[in-house]
């Protein structure tokens, strides 16, 4: 369109300028109207989840603490193998093909099938048993491939549950290893509780539980075989199902030790790390990870905080007295 010129500077002027303003506008409406693309999140769940509702907090949580506001900045599809292991391979697929921006997941089993699944997509690790002992990551601090996150010693756990439970129950002879077999990472973890229990010259039965509908046989196996002390895996069988555990260790008088829920859940003590924290943490890997950063460039991180419950009304129940030496280590005791 041809602009007229007329004498009159002023006019001159304001259709000089019309015609500047229009040509710098003009570029900025287009990017105005681009679709702004906004990060969407896998989520891989080897249970349920209501089974880790507390940590799926911890984790939208750290997700707000960076700016993130699930359904609006940040999209996280769900998909949950309810506690049957062998969907995972194929729920991951799933999440492949929906090309989302990161996979979290948690558990080595989780992992693994993230892994399997792919070698593109980024791979957030909330909270993984021995990684190295997994086969997940050769090395801690330069992890390689597209996989990071947080691993907590899972082996140590349970072999110090096993000493923390004798401390408290010296006189018992009979102690139990609550396990899942099906659980990749569950063989190094198997090898240090009964390795504790050598050094520690007691007798421990291995109670292997693969679906929820073995657990009352478990603790029956347990009662008759003159169990009093029990030690639970940090597995998500127990985590997902740990007020029944809890429940039936109290109604068979058994002495349960197992993940800082389980004393919440009304076990006689908790030990272990702080998952919800972790899975919080996992928040600042998906950050990383979107702004560009590789996964196999950033550390895998483990945890330097281990928590002690010891519920005091089960102790009671049990008539259990708690030695001072582990009250004054404890960090929360419920009366």
């Amino acid at each position: 369109m041809t602009q007229t010129v007329t004498n009159d500077p002023m006019k001159n002027r304001r259709q000089v300028l019309t015609v500047l303003c229009a040509g710098a506008l003009a570029p900025l409406a287009a990017f105005a109207q681009r679709p702004v693309k906004i990060p969407r999140i896998g989520f891989l769940g080897p249970s349920s989840a209501a089974s880790i509702a507390g940590r799926l907090e911890g984790l939208r949580e750290g997700l707000r603490e960076l700016g993130y506001v699930e359904g609006k900045t940040i999209f996280i599809d769900y998909r949950w193998a309810e506690g049957d292991y062998s969907r995972l391979p194929a729920i991951a697929d799933e999440l492949v093909r929906l090309n989302v921006d990161v996979i979290v997941t948690h558990t080595t089993n989780g992992a693994r099938a993230a892994k399997q699944a792919t070698t593109k997509i980024p791979i957030v690790m909330a909270a993984v048993g021995d990684v190295v002992a997994g086969g997940l990551v050769t090395n801690l601090a330069r992890p390689g491939g597209n996989i990071t996150g947080l691993s907590f010693f899972q082996p140590e756990v349970g072999a110090k549950r096993l000493e923390i439970i004798k401390e408290v129950a010296p006189r018992s002879t009979q102690f139990a290893f609550l396990y899942n077999p099906d659980s990749l990472g569950s063989v190094p973890i198997v090898r240090s509780v009964e390795n504790a229990a050598s050094l520690l010259k007691i007798d421990l039965q291995l109670i292997a539980v693969r679906v929820p509908d073995d657990y009352e046989s478990a603790f029956l196996a347990m009662k008759k075989k003159g169990v009093n002390a029990v030690v639970a895996d940090e597995e998500q069988i127990f985590i997902a199902n740990v007020k029944r555990v809890a429940g039936l260790a109290a109604k068979h008088r058994i002495a349960l030790i197992g993940s800082i829920e389980s004393a919440e859940a009304g076990g006689l003590i908790g030990n272990g790390v702080n998952v919800p924290a972790l899975f919080r943490r996992a928040a600042y890997f998906i950050d990383k990870i979107l702004k560009g950063a590789k996964p196999g460039d950033i550390p895998v991180e483990q945890p330097t905080k281990f928590e002690l419950i010891v519920n005091m009304k089960s102790a009671k129940a049990l008539g259990v007295k708690i030695p001072q030496t582990i009250l004054v280590r404890a960090t929360k005791v419920i009366e």
